[in-house]
């Protein structure tokens, strides 16, 4: 077979040479047209692929460091300090950086599991404390990096650097509020104020009588009290530094205090000068405290008990029940704590930090490194004698 040459192809004309130029300048462009548009996909992929991993990195909170205890049993043995891996942050949780919370008497019993309401094991530490918003899921709407949050209702978990919750939990305070106050602001002055406003209309003028006024309970009840001018009879342990412990509670606002031995007489209405009789009495000691509380009561008069820190009894007299009709009831601030009272919490919460700002309401607290958390636990559990309230700063 003879090879086609040049020679023996006929000649193209000057119109066909034209129509083939034509036809290769349009497949060219269409090449080019197809490896723009892959070029183009290909980048757009590589974006999304970005955004997906950045997303992704953004729903997760950091590694946390927390304490935990995975059996019950005596907290300077079952606790332990650890690192947590990272925590999705879902579309409706915040992801809050924990800045202060403390080791309250309610915490020590939760870890040596004798308190009712308890979490699981094994559990973070903790129960109430004070954050700033990290980070919020896609779906959240009225929380905003670097705001200041707290839980309410109180949850289990708060000793811990970073914690994931749902929206709901958090409530957002004003960053004015000092932060040992914020953090502490629920347990014990929230049982001071929902004690005042439970059980006895009280006026201005009117008068309360308690034990254990040294707690912090007790001096936020002075304090409150003393806000709303009402008058506070308040009764102290017989022990070293008595005198200073007066004059301290006098400076937050007490009418009276007196120690447990001056008032083993036989009228101790004697000691109400000009005070009117109270109508309601708070008791956290019981046993013989608590009968001293009862004896200053008014006919009809009403002794709440929301502790019992001598492990002893209440005795009632029987003249006290027949004669004076007396009443005996309880407080458990965790009947306040649910998501159905979660509004009035919240403003009752906004009211007490109020006070805190203007400085009627404060009390004695130790911030402390959450690496030295074993030296704050060790006092919170009372091996060093008396301590202020112990507050870990994150």
């Amino acid at each position: 077979m003879h090879s086609l040459t040049r020679a023996t192809l006929p000649a193209l004309t000057k119109l066909e040479r034209s129509k083939m130029a034509l036809a290769r300048s349009v497949a060219l462009k269409l090449i080019n047209r197809s490896i723009s548009a892959a070029s183009i996909e290909w980048a757009r992929a590589r974006r999304v692929q970005a955004q997906r991993v950045r997303a992704f990195s953004a729903l997760m909170s950091p590694p946390s460091k927390a304490v935990v205890y995975e059996r019950e049993g005596p907290p300077d043995s079952v606790i332990k300090m650890i690192e947590l891996p990272p925590v999705e942050v879902k579309e409706n949780d915040v992801c809050v950086k924990m800045l202060a919370a403390p080791i309250n008497p309610s915490d020590i019993n939760r870890i040596e599991g004798v308190y009712p309401v308890r979490p699981k094991v094994p559990a973070v530490g903790g129960y109430e404390g004070v954050g700033e918003v990290y980070s919020v899921g896609s779906a959240v709407t009225r929380l905003a990096p670097g705001d200041w949050v707290i839980p309410s209702p109180p949850s289990s978990g708060t000793w811990q650097s970073y914690v994931v919750k749902d929206q709901s939990v958090w409530h957002k305070i004003s960053k004015d509020s000092p932060m040992e106050y914020a953090a502490t602001i629920i347990v014990n002055p929230l049982t001071a104020l929902r004690m005042l406003e439970d059980f006895t209309t009280l006026n201005s003028g009117d008068s309360i009588v308690q034990n254990g006024a040294t707690s912090i309970v007790g001096q936020c009840i002075i304090q409150i009290a003393r806000h709303r001018g009402i008058h506070s009879i308040n009764i102290i342990r017989d022990r070293a530094g008595s005198d200073e412990a007066k004059e301290k509670l006098k400076g937050l606002g007490a009418d009276e205090v007196f120690t447990e031995s001056q008032l083993e007489v036989k009228n101790v209405k004697g000691f109400l000068a000009n005070l009117p009789e109270p109508a309601l009495g708070f008791n956290c000691v019981g046993g013989n405290s608590a009968s001293m509380v009862l004896k200053f009561l008014s006919q009809g008069g009403t002794m709440v008990t929301y502790g019992g820190m001598s492990k002893k009894p209440i005795t009632v007299s029987t003249s006290s029940f027949i004669f004076k009709d007396l009443s005996l009831k309880g407080f458990w601030l965790q009947k306040w704590l649910s998501s159905e009272k979660a509004t009035e919490c919240r403003n009752m919460i906004d009211y007490l930090l109020c006070l805190a700002r203007e400085g009627k309401l404060k009390y004695d607290m130790e911030l402390v490194p959450f690496n030295n958390f074993q030296t704050a636990l060790s006092k919170a559990l009372g091996l060093h004698g008396s301590q202020p309230k112990q507050v870990i700063k994150f």
